[in-house]
């Protein structure tokens, strides 16, 4: 009996080795305009610490949303403040944690091949770059980070009554990007840095700074993180290692105490 006792014990240790020497994990869900910097700087992270890095991207409203119903998120990055603020409210977040660390530009883009290389914003400009069909692809509007933007932007350069029939709306900035990179649409609205990642497209007008909210990315450990995977990798992200990740990539970097 004592025998087959210890060969219990033994064959459970067998079983229970693995769990316990399984690898660190940090599960983020982030706002899709992060995928490269975010995919570089988890490379970097886990060579270093050897913690895994999983990341899921989609708008920061659906990924918000995700959360509050359990979805098993260890960080939340956001694309704006709004939806860092409703998990907040709900106490979904690690106050403590959350740090305003990238700001970004939005801007309009062209398929690279266009005749266009500037549009002017006035509603002429616009008009001759979409043509008469033409659609301007973007977020939606009501709900992900950039499409809000966009529309606090036209509505303040006054063009927002003339460009609303012709959206294409998205249900993220990157599928919005694509949309132009493939000439489905002839203008888009998207951030700096998704521009800067896809070589299909170009620039050809960049937002008056003062024509809508500043672009702030804050970043949370949530309130049911598993292990310290997510702080650590926080810690990773605020640090100067970090920074060249995200800058070449065409954000800035707003620091731990940014007010914006």
């Amino acid at each position: 009996m004592r025998h087959a006792f210890r060969a219990l014990v033994l064959a459970g240790l067998v079983v229970l080795a693995p769990a316990a020497g399984a690898a660190e994990t940090a599960t983020v869900f982030a706002a899709a305009s992060l995928k490269n910097a975010l995919d570089n700087a988890g490379k970097a992270f886990t060579a270093r610490s050897g913690v895994e890095v999983k990341a899921s991207y989609a708008a920061s409203s659906a990924l918000a949303r995700q959360i509050e119903s359990g979805a098993p998120a260890d960080l939340f990055a956001s694309a704006d403040l709004e939806w860092m603020d409703y998990l907040g409210k709900k106490t979904l977040i690690r106050a403590e944690s959350r740090v305003n660390l990238l700001g970004n530009r939005i801007v309009v883009i062209a398929p690279k091949g266009a005749a266009a290389a500037d549009v002017p914003f006035t509603a002429e400009g616009f008009a001759a770059a979409l043509g008469p069909d033409g659609r301007l692809a973007t977020g939606e509007v009501n709900s992900v980070p950039i499409g809000k933007y966009a529309k606090a932007a036209f509505e303040t350069l006054g063009l927002w009554g003339g460009l609303q029939p012709r959206l294409a709306q998205a249900d993220n900035v990157r599928a919005a990007l694509l949309l132009v990179s493939r000439g489905e649409a002839p203008l888009g609205v998207v951030y700096e840095s998704d521009a800067k990642s896809d070589p299909g497209v170009k620039v050809v007008g960049v937002f008056p700074a003062d024509s809508h909210p500043p672009v702030v990315y804050p970043f949370a450990v949530t309130a049911e993180a598993r292990g310290e995977g997510a702080a650590k990798f926080l810690d990773f992200l605020k640090s100067a290692e970090a920074r060249p990740f995200f800058e070449a990539q065409g954000f800035t970097i707003l620091g731990p105490n940014s007010a914006r």
